[in-house]
């Protein structure tokens, strides 16, 4: 684990974005219904089919905003899930919420939660059906770690990019 770092706080939202996966909302529209994870940290009811609302809300920002590879964007998106699923699971939180930052060589994804309980990196086993998710963020970022806040934490991940 990169180690605990104190960096800059995202700013919450008084109320949680629905999290139901609609077909009839188009990929190109996800963040003008959730919100845009660049602007604001985006916040989304702390329910297990919330991770398939970040996972697209990922996918627009990296894919189709940033225009970064496809690889990347799997992994990305992977990564996110990963996270998502740790505060849902982990945490007896009712809303957590979602943060993406880009700057010049770099992307990192953000997800808040009010506990202040920190994630463990468990070794894996082959046999493992679940428990893998530190697992995969630390082999698939570049970076990753956990920053304490007043009122929760802070769990994220970077990874590098190559820009055009």
């Amino acid at each position: 684990m990169a180690g605990l770092e104190g960096n800059e706080q995202p700013r919450g939202h008084s109320r949680a974005a629905a999290a139901r996966w609609s077909p009839a909302v188009a990929d190109g529209q996800v963040l003008d219904l959730f919100g845009d994870p660049t602007e604001a940290e985006v916040p989304l009811p702390s329910r297990p089919e919330s991770a398939a609302s970040a996972r697209r809300i990922a996918q627009a920002v990296v894919l189709d905003r940033w225009r970064l590879s496809a690889r990347l964007t799997e992994d990305a998106v992977l990564l996110v899930s990963e996270l998502v699923g740790n505060a849902v699971r982990h945490t007896g939180a009712r809303v957590f919420g979602l943060r993406m930052r880009r700057r010049p060589g770099w992307i990192r994804v953000e997800v808040r939660d009010p506990s202040r309980g920190l994630p463990c990196l468990m070794p894996v086993q082959e046999t493992d059906v679940s428990g893998r998710g530190l697992f995969l963020v630390d082999k698939l970022s570049d970076r990753w770690g956990v920053d304490l806040l007043p009122r929760g934490k802070t769990t994220w991940f970077e990874m590098r990019v190559a820009d055009r």
